[in-house]
């Protein structure tokens, strides 16, 4: 960025900032094993001026990984200082300044690692995602990878996967997108660091994962199966190091916690009172001690595989407006849904009835050319981006509802993207009113939704993407068969002042429970064992959950995505959320749903990814619970201390 091109913002509070531009080029993408190859960092003023910059190779000591990507050879990289070397500058540049990148958690994590490495502290404390930027902007590209941005703000990028080079295009989308936030007066997605000095933070080492299906609870006096859940508690003679990798290597599943579907708890103390001790007996799972179980282990049944099982089919689907529901047998212990966050889904012609969501996948579900064929003999808003303001949350989120009946996607935020505002009784008082008058966007009364024979029927959609708009409920196939690299779910809400929502996932079996607590993400365990499922934090109001599909254990069945309110407010206090989902951190959404249903819940489960037969399937869920976290955690089979 030349300083004639230079934004200056040092008038505008929430935007006036010292910045710290960064990229780095890596030897692969898990940033607790890889490698730092090259760096790039350019400083900025508030005023856009450009006050520093820094560029360097790195020797990683290690395999440079993929060559073909960012061209770096060992005999390039070989004369290179070591990261440790350039820790200072690197440092110095980072001081005070808000770090900014494209996804910025990956160079975050990777800089982070390094640091540690070092034994030294990163010295950042907030950073900026340009990502987490331009979903908030929403400009008309084709996606927001940093070609199709630069591409789109007009910013030349000659050597793309060369830092510099990289760096220096990342100052120009960050110009453009900064001064398209300061228009739409858009909050920056700001996200607080905290310090990182521990070397050794990378997770633990991985669970096997277990390759049998659960058989079910051990019968008194009867045999171990393969696929069994095995829980121990207490002391025991033999090291539980080695009890562990036994019944690991028998074909056991180990787990850390007590649940309904454990098969057998191993203790010399069944009375010792322990957590596992006391669900063990309330759930009615066998008891053992270790030497009926050693002697068990000698002789351990055949189980079945979960390659070689075979899923029920989906029943032939009927015609009735409203889709039969098949009730699973044994559904997971859940706190009770609210009933304001169920009382809207008959009226969705699409959805699919509450009961199914904590359903196992062999559940009755309307056809997906049903589906479309009702979407499409509805569609006068064409793609159509609407925001509400104003009314109760009750009034805003049926006008929400209705915009997606007629086609149109309901925005929560303003953005370049927004095509037309409804305004609510109380609606002309809100601050984005001023600016939606500069920008002249069309502003109607609620009657707008109930005439859409006036509207026209073929709005493009924002850049050209086909993104599927689906209601509460909805369900979209997954490509198959699964390729490598992840999908990621996004969800987004309005910016909030008075607590945090923080966006869980968890990954289940086909008894609706996590085999491992590890199998429960959040914010304290970002990262599932194999590192298939991961948490990425984009800003405070942002937050999305990689899935790859392609690494997932054969024993999983489901991947449930939950956001939870830390605090005493609601989801009704925080009005809709936004879920999108894309084959890439940067790709253009192809599903998109707007879940506002919730009134007086606590904790909303979002959406799932789950498998139909040989394929996967999304659903945008929106069931909400009164209760906190704890109760959902545990019903999911996590241990909760």
């Amino acid at each position: 960025m030349s300083p004639a091109a230079a934004l200056d913002v040092s008038h505008l509070p929430d935007y006036a900032y010292d910045w710290a531009l960064v990229d780095v080029e890596t030897s692969g993408l898990i940033a607790r094993r890889d490698r730092i190859l090259s760096i790039a960092v350019l400083t900025f003023g508030p005023d856009g001026a450009q006050t520093g910059e820094y560029s360097t190779l790195l020797n990683p000591g290690c395999d440079p990984g993929p060559v073909h990507v960012h061209g770096l050879t060992e005999e390039r990289l070989s004369g290179a200082p070591t990261f440790e070397q350039v820790a200072g500058p690197i440092g110095a540049l980072l001081r005070d300044r808000v770090m900014v990148a494209h996804n910025a958690q990956f160079d975050y994590d990777f800089l982070a690692h390094e640091f540690a490495r070092a034994r030294l502290h990163l010295p950042v404390t907030q950073r900026l995602c340009t990502l987490a930027l331009n979903r908030r902007v929403e400009p008309p590209s084709v996606g927001l990878s940093l070609a199709s941005l630069a591409a789109h703000y007009g910013v030349p990028q000659t050597r793309a996967h060369d830092a510099l080079d990289d760096t220096r295009v990342l100052a120009g989308i960050f110009r453009s997108s900064l001064a398209e936030a300061a228009r739409l007066d858009v909050p920056l997605p700001l996200v607080a660091c905290p310090p990182r000095q521990d070397p050794q933070f990378a997770p633990n080492p991985p669970k096997t994962p277990c390759a049998y299906r659960n058989p079910g609870r051990l019968a008194p006096g009867g045999p171990l199966v393969q696929g069994m859940k095995v829980a121990i508690t207490g002391e025991t003679a033999t090291s539980r190091a080695e009890l562990v990798a036994r019944s690991v290597a028998a074909g056991l599943n180990v787990m850390s916690s007590v649940s309904r579907h454990t098969s057998a708890l191993v203790t010399n103390d069944s009375a010792s009172g322990s957590a596992k001790a006391r669900r063990a007996i309330t759930e009615g799972v066998t008891v053992i001690d270790e030497g009926t179980f050693l002697k068990l282990l000698e002789d351990v049944r055949s189980g079945t595989a979960h390659e070689n099982q075979t899923l029920k089919k989906a029943p032939e689907a009927v015609a009735p407006a409203t889709p039969p529901v098949t009730q699973p047998a044994a559904p997971p212990v859940m706190p009770t849904p609210s009933p304001a966050a169920t009382a809207t889904v008959a009226d969705i012609a699409d959805a699919v009835d509450v009961a199914e969501v904590a359903a196992a996948p062999e559940v009755a579900e309307v056809p997906a050319p049903r589906r479309a064929e009702t979407r499409r003999s509805v569609r006068p808003f064409g793609r159509r981006r609407v925001l509400v303001l104003g009314g109760t949350h009750e009034e805003a989120s049926a006008a929400r509802v209705r915009v997606v009946e007629l086609g149109g996607a309901a925005a929560i935020n303003l953005s370049a993207s927004v095509t037309d505002v409804v305004l609510l009784p109380g609606g002309e008082r809100d601050r984005r009113m001023t600016r939606i008058a500069a920008l002249e966007l069309p502003v109607h009364a609620r009657g707008w939704l109930e005439a859409p024979a006036t509207e026209p029927g073929d709005v493009p959609a924002q850049g050209g993407a086909a993104t599927d708009v689906l209601p509460r409920g909805g369900v979209a196939d997954l490509p198959a068969p699964v390729t490598a690299g992840p999908w990621h779910v996004s969800t987004s809400w309005a910016q909030q002042t008075h607590c945090e929502i923080d966006v869980v996932t968890f990954v289940l079996d086909e008894d609706e429970q996590v085999s491992c607590d590890g199998d429960f993400v959040f914010y304290g365990a970002p990262e599932s064992p194999e590192g298939a499922v991961r948490l990425l934090c984009d800003g405070p109001t942002e937050q999305s959950v990689a899935v790859d599909l392609a690494a997932l254990p054969p024993s999983v069945r489901r991947i449930a995505i939950a956001a939870a309110i830390d605090g005493a407010a609601t989801f009704g206090d925080i009005g809709a959320v936004r879920v999108t989902l894309a084959p890439g951190i940067d790709a253009p959404a192809t599903v998109q749903a707007t879940l506002d249903a919730a009134t007086s819940e606590r904790t909303l489960l979002l959406a799932e990814i789950y498998r139909r037969g040989p394929r996967w399937r999304f659903r945008a869920v929106g069931q909400g619970y009164d209760h906190g976290l704890e109760a959902l955690v545990r019903g999911y089979g996590v241990d909760v201390e």
